[in-house]
């Protein structure tokens, strides 16, 4: 039982109403709890960052950075204890619950590692005299991050706000808080009181801090129509915002590509990884009618694998949903796709548990023959099934993927790697995977985020320190520039 407490100013607090926290395999089984903090204590974070803002954000970039290998260093002390908790909290399988953390520890260490040079400043001197041009931090942030990969998408946010100079408060999802509560609390003798806050809880304590009139920054990741509702608040302040959102990401097969049994398991990896709850996983596959019935077969057959139970069992290769709420809505795209005539073929192994009926529990599902209309195309369904659809010319499927209301990330699945890269420059999306679709298609040196109604800003690589800095400039000119203009 983990009976987590608010980080306010360096102290643990409570709250005289708490949120509990089920185990998702089985909702019988209270794993720990969370304070649904107040107004009142949102704003005491808040003035809190705001408070410890200046003094943090002067210090040397070499102690900031030296705080973030440290933090670097204790979540990577956590993995081995704390991954199997955050398998029972979350759903997620122990694999994917170690990559939660061991990647956060990553982002961490890379994040500092860059930073010196990321945020030097830059001279221009000539006849004219000196420009400086530098980056300074924002303030105090505000970092709402959602359920599925809990703690690394916090650090995704607050590795990049902490060594650039700012302030953080961080309100996690209720839903799957405890590990990450843990860690936060973990990491405070690494950073001065008022640097690190945490609150927990409901709605009422996300609104509270994105609509706070200190806070100067929001870094969110979750669905769009929230994303809409935090952009808007932002607007009253003018807050920056980084928003990386929900996307319907395609997997495009080309006529060439090897159906063999592994790559068929890779597809089937970047659509039912994490249940399906991944924002930029794959969420429909377009694939040429002339091999069309060849790779349903040879998919199926690699999705028949997968083994459906609880997380933390070594024998899962999938988990159940995180909870009722998605379950629901998955079930009802599901649900709806067949009454609508397309065919839906329910998929899988399931794991021997007396828990089954207690738990959000799903097997995946393989649509085909589906109007390109219903939801389970058209919409992000985030759960385990996804829709196969046909197709005779590539440019349609070029069109599809491009008029979408999303454009968070793709895959290209060949033999011709060239073909890829190519085809890849012409896809309305942050990203493009080149045969894989899942964690290890990203590259935390490159930048990552969504284009459309996938987001604004971008996460990763110097890209990162770019979203919680502001450029300065600051010049003596006495003379004419060096260079003409023209």
């Amino acid at each position: 039982m983990i009976n987590a407490k608010l980080i306010i100013n360096g102290r643990e607090e409570t709250s005289n109403r708490t949120i509990d926290v089920v185990s998702p395999a089985d909702t019988r089984v209270l794993l720990g709890s969370v304070p649904d903090a107040t107004p009142e204590q949102v704003d005491e974070a808040v003035h809190a960052a705001a408070t410890a803002f200046p003094e943090w954000a002067s210090r040397p970039v070499e102690e900031r950075q030296g705080a973030l290998f440290a933090a670097a260093g204790v979540i990577h002390d956590m993995i081995e204890e704390y991954a199997p908790l955050l398998s029972r909290e979350n759903g997620k399988i122990l694999e994917e619950a170690h990559i939660d953390l061991e990647f956060a520890s990553g982002i961490c260490g890379y994040t500092a590692g860059i930073a010196v040079e990321a945020l030097a400043e830059q001279r221009i001197r000539d006849a004219g005299g000196i420009t400086i041009t530098r980056r300074r931090p924002i303030g105090p942030v505000a970092a709402v991050t959602p359920w599925n990969f809990p703690v690394v998408l916090s650090f995704m946010k607050l590795a990049p706000a902490l060594v650039a100079g700012n302030t953080v408060v961080l309100k996690p999802s209720e839903n799957s808080p405890l590990v990450l509560t843990e860690v936060i609390r973990a990491l405070q003798e690494h950073f001065p009181p008022g640097v690190l806050n945490m609150v927990t809880g409901g709605d009422a304590a996300g609104e509270s801090l994105v609509a706070h009139p200190l806070i100067r920054k929001i870094g969110f990741t979750g669905g769009t129509d929230t994303g809409r509702k935090v952009m808007a608040v932002a607007a009253q302040d003018i807050k920056r915002v980084t928003l990386e959102l929900g996307g319907n990401d395609p997997a495009i097969v080309l006529d060439d590509v090897d159906l063999s049994p592994e790559t068929m398991r890779r597809i089937a990896k970047g659509a039912f990884g994490t249940t399906g709850q991944v924002c930029f996983g794959l969420k429909r596959i377009y694939v040429p009618t002339r091999i069309h019935d060849r790779f349903v077969e040879a998919f199926h057959a690699a999705v028949d694998e997968i083994v459906v139970g609880p997380g933390d069992d070594p024998r899962s290769t999938m988990g159940p949903l995180n909870n009722a709420a998605q379950k629901a809505s998955v079930e009802k795209i599901v649900e709806e796709a067949r009454a609508a005539g397309a065919v839906v073929t329910t998929l899988g192994q399931k794991l021997d548990t007396a828990a089954w009926e207690h738990g959000h529990f799903m097997m995946p599902s393989v649509v085909t023959d589906a109007d390109p209309g219903l939801a389970v195309v058209e919409q992000e369904q985030f759960g385990p099934t996804v829709p196969i659809l046909r197709y005779t010319e590539l440019d349609e499927v070029i069109r599809l993927t491009n008029r979408s209301q999303y454009g968070l990330a793709a895959s290209i699945w060949t033999a011709d790697e060239d073909r890829a890269f190519d085809l890849g420059r012409r896809l309305d999306t942050g990203s493009v995977f080149v045969n894989s679709h899942s964690f290890t298609s990203l590259d935390p040196r490159a930048p990552f985020g969504g284009a459309k109604g996938s987001g604004l800003g971008r996460e990763f690589s110097p890209a990162s320190l770019d979203a919680y800095t502001e450029l300065q400039t600051i010049s003596r000119r006495t003379g004419p520039p060096g260079p003409p203009l023209t």
